[in-house]
This record gives C-alpha cells, structure tokens and sequence, in this order.
C-alpha cells in the first residue's frame, strides 16, 4: 500500500505536511513582509491569478522580475486560478461578469477593459509569473447549488483542466523544462455535495494527470460546518501517493480536522483577517505528547476588551513568536484602540505564528 506523501519538493522549497499557507492575494499578505512571514516560518503563500491579472498586471509583474522577486518572497508560491473568484463574485452578481465554456469573462468595476480568462491563459500567466504550483482553472460551487449546476460545473471543470494540462504541456516542452526545472499543476476536484460528481469528476482528472489535486467548491454547509463526509469521500477518491490541497480551508479546527481527513495543504485569509478585526488566536494548553491539541485547544482573544487594558503580559504564554517576545497584551489593545498600523502588523504575525504552530503540534502529535 503507498503511503500518504509527509512532503511536497517545489521549486523554490519543500513543504511539509501539513502545511499552512496565508493568502497573498495581490502579491502580499496584508501588512507584513516577506521577513515577517520567514519570523513566523511560513512555508509558502498563495497568491491569485484572477486578481493579479488586472492588479498590478502581467506586465508589470514581469518588468518586476515575477512574483518572488517582487515581492521579496524566495520561498514557494502557490498562485490559484480564479476559479474561486469568479464563483464569489460572478455567481453572486452576473453584472460583474460571466462565465461560458471559453473561460471567465469579466470587466473590473470603473474600467473600460474586459477580460477573458480562459484555462490556457491561465496557465500562461501562472507559468510567465514563475509560480512553483500551477493551479488549472475551475468552476467553483456552493455546496447548496441544485444539480443541475453541479453537473454543469463538473464538466466545465473537466474540460478546463483537460485544455490547462495541454497548455502546460505545450509551454514545458517549449521551455525544455526538466522535471525538476517544471512547476507542479494541480487539478481541482468540484462536484458540491453530490458524491457521484464528485466521483466523476476525479476519475477524469486523475486520467488527464496532475501532480496534485484540490479540493474544490465552498467547503462549509449552511451552517458554517466543515464538509467532513464530501471531504473525507473525496480523499478517498485519490490514490494517496497524490498530495491534495484543501483549498479556502484555514479555520485552525478545520485544518486539524482536515489533516486527519487526509489533506496536506491548507490556505486562507481567516487568520490574518482576524488578526485585524481584533480577534487573535492562543492555545489553552503547551504542546505536550498530542501536541496540546486534545479538548477545548483553541481560545480567542479579543483585543478591543477593556480587560486587556493592564494586561502586563503576553498574548500567549505559549507562543514563540516576536510579538509575544517584545510587547504586552496591554500594549496592543493600546495599539488597536489607536488605530494604528502597527497594531495590524504584530497580530497578523501573532496568528500566522499560531497557524505555523499548529501545524508543528499535529506533526508532534503524528510522530
């Protein structure tokens, strides 16, 4: 039987599973630098297709020497297709767009330009930017969405990641690209919460090739629960020597729910968003023989309470990371009630820090 990979060698790093990744959306993570994310030893980012497109464009990206340099990030970048992006912001408004079996067409408010993103196009850009995991272009789903919407999504997705597999292809042969030189592309499995489509859809991509694969499509119910029987039916699906992303998934129960589900990779903007709407994660517990992470594990602290006005101590007690090191819990709600910009930056690397530790105790727990 093989084994499930503990480890996924890219271009520009190696990750290790399970592993965290925060959204660079733009080619940054809101209000820290690349330094902060090596403080709070981030392995890898992602970053969007969609929205790097049209900001600060695929020009200037390469006038800037690709998205590393740019961005002063010489560890992995994961870019996404923008298949999220068109379900979020196309599904919800037709205005902003639309979507055919050419590609995502859409034309950012207050600008005359239109665009076309088709699967091609996305690999091109994805490749051009010097990405280390190329990510072929989606049809992204709520779970709720009738079948009829599911079925169709299932074979756009399919045939996108068919014509995104060629491309990627085509340009590998063209670059003379090795295996080591080449990034990886991933596949993205959608189908909702209908288990057959699900099953369909896999099959095909598994046949078309792919180094991973993600798992597609909104990944909460209407109530804000994790998807633990699609998740786990679609793990299940892929033979285990494949790494599989958890894409848009980075709740820190979800994470470790998802790990035990069989997902390595885990992104999303949850943390550091929170980090600046004042809420900042803490373990209740020191990592211990199971990592601390048995019971009640994860406590919120909301800077804005009055308690924390005193407070001469840190955010956490068991926390490595700078902020705890240097500044009080009382400092920051200081911070916080001024509005100022450097509150934002201490607890955004706090709760990356956080995430990096969790990631460090389920592997404790595993070992």
């Amino acid at each position: 039987m093989t084994a499930a990979p503990t480890s996924l060698k890219l271009l520009h790093g190696t990750l290790q599973f399970p592993v965290f990744m925060p959204d660079a959306t733009f080619g940054v993570v809101r209000t820290v630098d690349s330094a902060d994310l090596e403080n709070a030893r981030i392995e890898a980012v992602v970053m969007n297709t969609y929205h790097l497109m049209q900001r600060p464009g695929s020009s200037t990206i390469q006038a800037l020497g690709g998205l590393h340099r740019m961005s002063g990030w010489e560890r992995p970048i994961v870019t996404d297709s923008g298949g999220f992006q068109a379900y979020s912001l196309i599904r919800q408004n037709p205005k902003f767009g639309k979507m055919d079996e050419r590609g995502i067409h859409f034309q950012p408010d207050a600008s005359d330009r239109k665009y076309l993103l088709t699967p091609e196009k996305g690999v091109q850009l994805q490749v051009g930017y010097g990405t280390d995991v190329v990510i072929s272009l989606d049809d992204c789903t709520h779970v709720d969405a009738p079948r009829s919407e599911q079925e169709l999504s299932v074979k756009r997705t399919i045939d996108w990641a068919r014509r995104s597999r060629q491309e990627f292809d085509r340009l590998v042969d063209q670059k003379k690209l090795s295996a080591n030189q080449r990034p990886r592309i991933f596949g993205v499995i959608q189908g909702g919460g209908e288990l057959d489509l699900r099953k369909q859809c896999a099959e095909a991509l598994l046949e078309i090739g792919f180094d991973g694969f993600g798992f597609g499509g909104w990944p909460l119910d209407g109530e804000g629960q994790l998807l633990y029987e699609v998740l786990e039916y679609t793990r299940s699906l892929i033979p285990a020597q494949y790494p599989l992303h958890a894409l848009g998934i980075g709740h820190p129960r979800n994470v470790l729910a998802g790990y035990d589900l069989g997902y390595g990779i885990f992104d999303c903007a949850m943390p550091t968003r929170d980090a600046r709407h004042g809420r900042v994660y803490t373990f209740t517990t020191p990592p211990g023989k199971d990592g601390g992470l048995s019971g009640d594990w994860l406590k919120y602290l909301y800077i804005n309470d009055e308690r924390h006005i005193k407070a001469n101590l840190p955010v956490s007690p068991y926390c490595d990371c700078p902020v705890c090191s240097h500044y009080s819990l009382g400092y920051l709600h200081h911070l916080f009630k001024l509005n100022d910009g450097l509150y934002l930056r201490l607890a955004s690397l706090h709760n990356l820090r956080f995430m990096t530790q969790l990631t460090d105790r389920i592997r404790m727990r595993k070992s």
